[in-house]
């Protein structure tokens, strides 16, 4: 999976959705509930270390597909959308699917 750009995309949309999760599902409610703002801290430290790392892994399979601009606009706002890289990575690996049986003879 981590071999093609597409692959490495995937994989960081996957970590980068899970973090947004945890982030607003257990580290807010632990922060505004139990008094427990260090949740926020490390939870959010990771999840924007992977949001950037989402968006150098987008530029990489933008360039490397030559994704349109419109393409590159709905990955960037999944991200941005609780669940959202779950039913990007759904799309994509349909689309890899479909691909991988038209280019079989």
């Amino acid at each position: 999976m981590l071999k093609t750009p597409l692959g490495r995309f995937r994989a960081v949309a996957l970590l980068e959705g899970l973090s947004f999760i945890l982030l607003l599902f257990v580290a807010m409610p632990l922060k505004y509930l139990a008094g427990l703002p260090l949740a926020v801290r490390v939870v959010g430290l990771a999840h924007g270390l992977l949001f950037v790392l989402f968006l150098f892994a987008l530029m990489e399979v933008a360039i490397a597909y030559r994704w349109s601009l419109v393409r590159v606009v709905g990955a960037f706002v999944s991200s941005l959308v609780p669940f959202g890289t779950f039913v990007l990575d759904a799309r994509l690996r349909r689309e890899e699917a479909q691909a991988a049986v038209q280019a079989a003879p």
